[in-house]
């Protein structure tokens, strides 16, 4: 075993190039080659004829230059060669196979350093070289990409399932040849989620940077995105109250982690419903961490002029200044919230009775009438729970307030959906709420707004209240 990996040292050694000859030194081995034959049999011999017979007397003893004991050493010394040339053999020929190895190898290898060259994360991504796949491999696993394999398609490109030699199921992500992102979002991805861990990040499995093709390679998981189910009229009422809060709260446990529990601080960026996957419980796991941002433990906010995410998620503060924190993550998991909530993405698309509002408009008209029953059409009754209902939808306005000091950090969200004791503060309008279809909202909502930080027990004046989601 001492010998095998000492041979494997030598292509790294050598950077997969010949040399004339090199050595190997372990705690308990070592290995040398050469191209010259450094090995003289006939020194040995001699040297060994020099040496005292097995059994024979001390090292004074006068029998010591014997001709018994010239006879013996010449035994041994013929052992010894018969011994030592068939292990030279073999090896070199585990030293060849070896570097055969490492050529066949090294191509791939090449492609995941060169990606990272230029980058202060580029050790990362050589660590992570363990993670590769052979784009043979997924080839043969996604029936080279074909259409009955995709799963769907975002920014970074299309997605595949896939299925390995072993039964084992994957889910592929492969990089468009007209994606705005690359190389910058795919090291995002591997240097970020290979080092992440929690039941509600999605899991990276490898990736692969071969023949001009980037390829992510993730668990799957069965029920694919949280969108093609929430925002299908049919599928949707597959979503009870029970599912819809247990993804809620799974979201926040996993924002809570980037936010606070990591090593570093990490801002999504890009929380939405089509980056939301869910496993066959329909437990939620955050994916696509291409736009993600690190703070060190001693920064909270950035700032970028290359603005990137989905209209209707991005807080004012990002969408209009590039300016970004943890606070711009909150605000994308409100809207989330309130859109698991209703049961319909936030746009000025057409819905019925919405009079082309957008979601945060006919929310916060609804939550100001106190008429929130009607938000709840596209969500089964079966198991609903109305406190917990009118909680969520509480906490999701707090979360989409338009000023970013006034949005809850994930830490006061998670026990504000866990505890039912807490009091919550009075939410003030949402962001880019338009007035004109929000209505009159009345002289105590424009009361509540000048005073945000009144904390209730229970919701009063024109705030909805729990008797209003009770069945009728």
């Amino acid at each position: 075993m001492c010998l095998t990996v000492a041979v494997m040292y030598i292509p790294a050694a050598c950077d997969g190039k010949p040399r004339r000859g090199g050595r190997v030194f372990s705690r308990s081995c070592s290995i040398r080659y050469e191209t010259y034959q450094f090995y003289n049999a006939q020194a040995v011999e001699a040297a060994m004829s020099q040496a005292a017979p097995e059994g024979g007397g001390g090292v004074n003893s006068s029998d010591h230059f014997g001709p018994a004991g010239r006879a013996g050493n010449s035994a041994t010394a013929k052992i010894a060669l018969a011994v030592s040339v068939p292990v030279a053999v073999v090896l070199l020929l585990m030293l060849t196979i070896a570097f055969y190895t490492r050529k066949r190898n090294k191509k791939s290898h090449r492609h995941v350093q060169i990606s990272s060259a230029d980058s202060a994360d580029g050790e990362d991504m050589i660590s992570s070289q363990s993670l590769l796949y052979d784009l043979s491999t997924l080839r043969a696993a996604t029936d080279n990409f074909s259409e009955e394999h995709k799963l769907g398609e975002g920014g970074f490109g299309p997605v595949y399932k896939g299925t390995l030699h072993d039964g084992q199921e994957i889910a592929v992500k492969r990089l468009s040849k007209t994606s705005q992102q690359g190389h910058v979002e795919m090291k995002n991805e591997v240097v970020l989620v290979a080092k992440l861990q929690h039941k509600n990040l999605v899991r990276l499995l490898g990736c692969c940077i071969q023949e001009q093709e980037m390829l992510l390679v993730y668990e799957f998981l069965s029920n694919k995105s949280l969108d093609k189910i929430l925002f299908d009229p049919v599928r949707r009422l597959e979503l009870t109250w029970g599912h819809r809060f247990r993804i809620i709260q799974g979201i926040g446990r996993g924002l809570l982690y980037l936010h606070e529990d990591s090593r570093l601080t990490i801002i999504h960026r890009d929380l939405k419903a089509s980056n939301i996957l869910l496993d066959d419980d329909m437990n939620p796991k955050i994916s696509d961490f291409g736009l993600a941002k690190l703070f060190s433990l001693d920064a909270s906010v950035g700032n970028t002029s290359n603005i990137a995410g989905t209209y209707g998620y991005m807080a004012p503060e990002y969408a209009l200044h590039g300016i970004f924190s943890a606070k711009s993550d909150v605000y994308s998991y409100g809207v989330l919230v309130l859109e698991i909530i209703v049961g319909r993405r936030n746009s000025f698309s057409q819905y019925p009775g919405t009079n082309h509002e957008d979601l945060l408009t006919t929310v916060w008209r609804h939550w100001s009438r106190g008429s929130v029953s009607d938000l709840l059409e596209g969500c089964s009754a079966d198991g609903l729970q109305p406190s917990e209902v009118l909680r969520c939808i509480h906490v999701g306005l707090l979360c989409v307030q338009e000023d970013a000091h006034l949005r809850p950090a994930m830490a006061a969200v998670v026990v504000m959906l866990n505890s039912r004791s807490i009091t919550l503060p009075v939410p003030t309008p949402p962001a880019y709420l338009i007035p004109s279809r929000a209505g009159a909202l009345g002289r105590s909502t424009t009361h509540e707004a000048e005073s945000p930080t009144r904390a209730v027990h229970e919701p009063s004046g024109n705030d909805a209240s729990i008797s209003d989601l009770e069945p009728r």
